[in-house]
């Protein structure tokens, strides 16, 4: 039977923790201080080790550096708040098998802790460990994140994936939608077969059906030879369709028509062909709206909307940021040939304070030029684009917490109309805090 030590100066969370684990066939020992830890681990092997970032009597990362050291061969996952996460991060690359936030899930628990000691055992040295790339936070360089939007996100993804149903995915431009669409299909029955990605925004009207349904040659001039289309090309799999509130009328009765019957006519022939695809659509504006103006079949967007998605932004997702702008590091390093280390507590604390309006897309742009730029070990702020530092960006610093809260509060509530949501936004804290603030001051 494996053996976990578990630290943790929190008696109750520790003592589920370990009853959990115990019930899932693991030897458990715990300690609620270094000094008792390290006791224990003098006296006893252990295969892993779990433990918390903040301890009264030591420094989670030092108790790591420690450990490693003396038990160079033993994985330790440490265990974070939201706040710690930059840190934590940072621990990944100084030895830690892996990290996870509270509060966790059990099944997150034993996936991390799975994760680490399968590693453990195909890995030689302990500076190979030392290399060790972030767990289970990414599927298919897809960033899972830690924060209430993102677990809602894969929730929802976790939940309609295995199903047939038609997915609507709604969000700002960047937020990632054809990521999420693909993370459905590569979850579902169909992920053997093809995921076909569509930007009906770049489609002309006139090859619309050309583009979904294929032709023959000669049907049109410039038709010099056969055509499979997208939906063809997609059978068996899934099609998704980005930013599909820009299809012209025309084109949305004959997407329609080929939803409905599940069969399409390629331009010119008269030979009609069976389709098994799965509908996945993506957009960034209200189509209720655009159904309300006349703009978008109301048939069509309840045929696509079988169960709609809300992709977060980045502004919405702020605890997951510097895990976001690790990952794009990670990726940039090795499409550049970079060891760029990590990021300066200057460039973190710029990155919490600039909104994001290009939300993900912004970001991963940002520090691939950034690292392309940066010759030392950390990224620096001088190699951050100029609009970090535009007057544009003061301005929205006059909503800060930091000076007269219940001014910036009702100042941000009047702007947004009092939208409670923007409004928090705005002052870049959670909903559930503004809550609280507008209490404290009996704000009404």
């Amino acid at each position: 039977m494996l053996k976990i030590l578990i630290i943790e100066d929190d008696i109750s969370f520790c003592k589920l923790l370990e009853k959990f684990l115990i019930k899932n066939n693991y030897a458990v020992s715990i300690a609620f201080s270094a000094t008792e830890a390290r006791l224990l681990a003098q006296n006893e092997a252990f295969d892993l080790i779990l433990t918390d970032l903040r301890l009264p009597d030591a420094d989670g990362i030092e108790l790591l550096a420690e450990f490693k050291t003396t038990y160079p061969d033993t994985p330790v996952i440490l265990m974070t708040g939201y706040s710690e996460v930059s840190t934590a991060v940072k621990a990944i690359k100084n030895g830690a098998a892996d990290y996870i936030s509270k509060p966790f899930n059990p099944d997150e628990v034993l996936v991390v802790i799975g994760n680490a000691l399968a590693t453990e055992k195909t890995t030689d040295t302990p500076q190979k460990q030392t290399k060790k790339p972030v767990k289970e936070k990414t599927v298919k360089g897809y960033v899972q994140g830690i924060s209430t939007a993102s677990r809602k996100l894969l929730e929802h993804i976790k939940l309609v994936s295995p199903t047939d149903m038609s997915v609507l995915i709604i969000g700002e431009s960047g937020t990632g939608k054809e990521v999420i669409a693909q993370s459905i299909h590569q979850q579902s029955h169909r992920k053997q077969n093809n995921f076909i990605a569509v930007d009906c925004g770049a489609i002309p009207k006139e090859l619309a059906a050309s583009e979904f349904f294929g032709h023959l040659k000669g049907s049109f001039t410039g038709a010099i030879s056969d055509k499979v289309g997208y939906f063809e090309a997609a059978n068996g799999g899934t099609l998704f369709l980005d930013e599909i509130g820009n299809l012209s009328y025309e084109n949305q009765i004959q997407l329609l028509r080929a939803l409905q019957e599940r069969k399409i006519k390629p331009v010119g022939s008269n030979k009609e062909i069976e389709v098994d695809i799965r509908i996945v659509t993506a957009t960034n504006e209200d189509l209720r709206e655009a159904v309300k103006n006349g703009d978008f079949r109301e048939d069509l967007y309840h045929r696509i909307n079988e169960f709609s998605i809300h992709s977060p932004s980045l502004a919405e997702r702020e605890e997951d940021l510097i895990l976001f702008a690790e990952f794009f590091l990670e990726k940039a390093n090795a499409q550049l040939h970079k060891e760029v280390i990590g990021f300066s507590k200057e460039v973190v604390s710029i990155f919490q304070n600039y909104s994001w309006p290009g939300n993900l897309r912004e970001l991963q742009n940002c520090v691939k030029r950034a690292t392309l730029l940066t010759q030392g070990d950390f990224i620096e702020s001088a190699v951050l684009p100029v609009e970090f530092f535009s007057q544009k960006e003061a301005k929205n610093d006059s909503f800060s917490l930091s000076e007269n809260e219940k001014e910036a509060i009702e100042n941000a509530l009047v702007k947004t109309k009092n939208n409670k949501s923007e409004a928090a936004k705005l002052l870049k804290i959670t909903r559930k805090t503004l809550y609280n603030k507008l209490k404290l001051y009996d704000i009404n």
